[in-house]
């Protein structure tokens, strides 16, 4: 579980599994307060990846050719 833990200004201090660390508190939604326990899901966007991939690939392709 992901717990709020406090507020540190414009940060949130998160516990999970007995350890804490922060996240911006905008990134929670509103209303968020201590103690509320948050559902987080990660995914990958491949798209975005890829789309970065080859931005920086063209920029190494510049600088060294």
């Amino acid at each position: 579980m992901f717990i709020i833990d406090r507020f540190e200004g414009d940060w949130a201090v998160i516990e999970y599994q007995n350890k804490t660390f922060n996240i911006p508190r905008e990134l929670l939604p509103g209303g968020s307060q201590e103690g509320d326990v948050l559902t987080v899901e990660i995914s990958l966007n491949k798209k975005a990846t890829e789309e970065r991939r080859d931005r920086i690939q063209g920029l190494m392709d510049d600088l060294f050719n």
